[in-house]
């Protein structure tokens, strides 16, 4: 998790520094002003935050409450994409999940600052303080994306409430996902949310300038033909040849995921696991592309289910990792 410290005052900066000694890692936003060393040094608070708000996956603010909701108000978007944001008061008595404390990870972020730094946490999701947990918890916990937060709402809100609420999940959980599924309930009208895991690695390959809807149309082609959703992707994959290819870039933006480079040095330790091309190896040094990039920045432990697609010059691979519920 990516943090960022922010001060506003000379003892919030001190602070800040004796917070970073327990975070290791964390970036401390000071007022140049102020001079202190082993911080980052602004102009403005209000520009820098604005710039970099989204850089980060959490903020620790130290200072009043009432700065911090004016400043992030024009800089969060969605509970499912918005950072999460705390504030701990100048005198490290209190840290508050004030943004994102089930997604955003803020409520969890408090109570790490609880544990490392003694502060009492101030948590105020329903969900939390009743000792239930909310869906968008759970989806976060099954390293599964929400189908839709409405919907996440509306079951949370059963929870509680008290009503009974039943996870279905697939018999040996860590073995296979469901193809239909069967409720039992004498309920007219049943509020159901979806958790999509993020387990599928695609490893892709193009020849070089075809264009980003090629790229994309063909993928969508090979999701649908084994029957599985984009949303469950989890990241990209491709050889370092093509780290600068817009159609697997854009691609890849376009499904909001990160596109991870795998040097042909490292695809050489394992290309004999695969069938390969000699024409391929001739002209960039490895046999195969999509395969091995897709295996490489997998878990490792799970299967391929599709190994090798091929169409206009474009190969994809996907690597279905195994889908394993673990308390966090």
């Amino acid at each position: 998790m990516r943090l960022a410290i922010w001060t506003v005052t000379r003892g919030a900066g001190l602070k800040g520094i004796e917070i970073g000694k327990k975070i290791l890692g964390v970036d401390i936003f000071t007022l140049s002003k102020f001079k202190i060393d082993n911080t980052i040094q602004i102009e403005s608070f209000t520009e820098k935050l604005s710039e970099v708000f989204n850089e980060y996956d959490g903020h620790i603010f130290i200072m009043a409450t009432g700065i911090v909701i004016r400043k992030i108000s024009s800089l969060i978007k969605s509970k499912d994409i918005d950072p999460a944001v705390v504030v701990i008061d100048e005198g490290m008595n209190f840290v508050i999940s004030l943004l994102s404390g089930h997604l955003g990870g803020a409520n969890e972020l408090a109570q790490n600052l609880h544990e490392k730094l003694g502060l009492v946490p101030i948590i105020t999701t329903s969900s939390d303080i009743t000792g239930k947990i909310a869906v968008d918890t759970l989806s976060q916990k099954l390293s599964c994306k929400l189908e839709s937060l409405e919907n996440a709402k509306k079951v949370t809100s059963l929870i509680v409430d008290g009503k009974n609420v039943q996870l279905n999940l697939p018999k040996n959980i860590c073995d296979e996902n469901p193809e239909g599924i069967m409720i039992v309930s004498n309920r007219e009208n049943l509020e159901i949310v979806r958790l999509y895991p993020e387990n599928l690695v695609i490893g892709i390959g193009s020849r070089r300038g075809i264009e980003k809807e090629k790229v994309y149309d063909f993928l969508i082609e090979v999701l649908k033909k084994h029957n599985l959703s984009p949303k469950s992707i989890k990241h990209f994959a491709t050889v370092d040849l093509k780290a600068d290819e817009e159609g697997i870039i854009e691609t890849a933006k376009r499904f909001g995921k990160e596109l991870k480079i795998v040097s042909r040095e490292e695809i050489l330790t394992v290309e004999d696991m695969f069938q390969g091309s000699e024409f391929v190896k001739k002209e960039i040094g490895v046999k195969a592309v999509s395969e091995p990039c897709a295996y490489l920045t997998s878990s490792k432990d799970g299967k391929f289910i599709e190994i090798k697609a091929k169409k206009d010059g474009m190969t994809i691979s996907i690597y279905e990792e195994r889908f394993i519920y673990e308390k966090r």
